[in-house]
């Protein structure tokens, strides 16, 4: 069974910045390739530019190198990549998906840019207005931990927002870049929802009622993301999943409903989407290694849930967002 899919976060290019020679066509080092998404028909990859801390001080330079990652080894895989910066991109990729649903013709894949942390802009709003101008259009504010704009989930005196990184929310709002609060400080997480003028999303978090995991939502975080119109992307990271330590037995798919069940009693069915953190991780959820999986995914789900319902979750609720909130293109 296979839907168009929409998986709003993986780690690609930084594994493509730190070896130029992974081709992103079928490399055996990457969990989603051009081939993988093909044949799990992943319609749209959002691809994070993360800077590990193993590159040292983060620089812009380092965001850059990733973006010309993209350009230039990305898009023109296979039979090549469209990239989704608009509105009305997001309105022919919607159209793209009724057609698909209805097994029209096969169309080539998209991918979109976004940044997790804002650690590499170093403190220079003018280099985060720069990403958006080359065609970033959702930004992580932290990893972590703490940076020039705000506490992230595992600083301990769980700050909010800085000065600095309160005119970054200004320039969000101002230009439409997105924000994501995966990794947000809980602080941070409702400074912003009283300073953003457009729903933001959490593009690789769980339920932390149901996994009691720092990177996971606490239901009051996912009430708000559901009021506001935000969207929660599932994760695959088997330790957002199920807590490290509860027995040997691998992680499966399955264990993933607890989380579906839980956000969806709270009232986020219309916004649950996918957030793999595919490339991000050294292990995984056993049958979803990569994205080829996720037609085994679909029939999973379709066992317990409508057809339509999980069609949402796979491409319809991130689509609805995306359309809604991308910034429209300039005449």
């Amino acid at each position: 069974m296979s839907f168009p899919v929409i998986d709003f976060h993986c780690d690609v290019l930084s594994k493509m910045r730190e070896d130029s020679n992974i081709a992103f066509e079928d490399g055996a080092e990457l969990d989603v390739t051009y081939e993988r998404m093909r044949q799990g028909n992943v319609m749209l990859q959002c691809f994070a530019m993360y800077l590990p801390e193993s590159w040292g001080i983060p620089r812009y330079e380092f965001i850059l190198d990733q973006i010309d990652a993209f350009r230039t080894r990305v898009m023109p895989a296979g039979e090549g990549m469209r990239w989704l910066k608009w509105k009305e991109d997001a309105e022919e990729l919607e159209k793209a998906a009724l057609s698909k649903a209805e097994n029209g013709p096969r169309r080539l894949p998209w991918g979109m840019l976004s940044v997790e942390g804002a650690d590499g802009f170093e403190g220079n709003l003018y280099y985060v207005r720069m990403c958006y101008e080359l065609g970033v259009r959702f930004l992580g504010i932290t990893w972590n931990y703490a940076n020039w704009a705000a506490d992230g989930v595992l600083e301990q005196r769980n700050g909010g927002f800085t000065e600095k990184g309160k005119k970054l929310i200004e320039l969000a709002n101002e230009t439409g870049l997105l924000l994501d609060v995966s990794h947000l400080s809980e602080a941070g997480f409702w400074e912003l929802t009283e300073r953003t003028v457009r729903p933001f999303i959490a593009s690789h978090s769980n339920a932390k009622a149901v996994c009691n995991h720092p990177r996971n939502l606490t239901d009051d975080q996912i009430r708000a993301i559901v009021a506001m119109n935000g969207r929660i992307g599932m994760t695959f990271v088997p330790w957002f999943v199920r807590a490290k330590g509860e027995g040997a037995v691998p992680v499966r798919p399955e264990e993933l409903l607890p989380h579906i069940e839980h956000i969806c009693s709270l009232g986020g069915e219309n916004s649950l989407m996918i957030g793999s953190d595919f490339d991000g991780i050294d292990s995984w959820i056993e049958g979803l290694e990569h994205s080829g999986k996720y037609p085994d995914f679909a029939e999973l789900l379709c066992r317990h849930y409508p057809e339509g319902t999980v069609r949402k979750w796979f491409s319809g609720n991130a689509l609805s967002y995306l359309t809604a909130y991308l910034p429209k293109k300039a005449l």
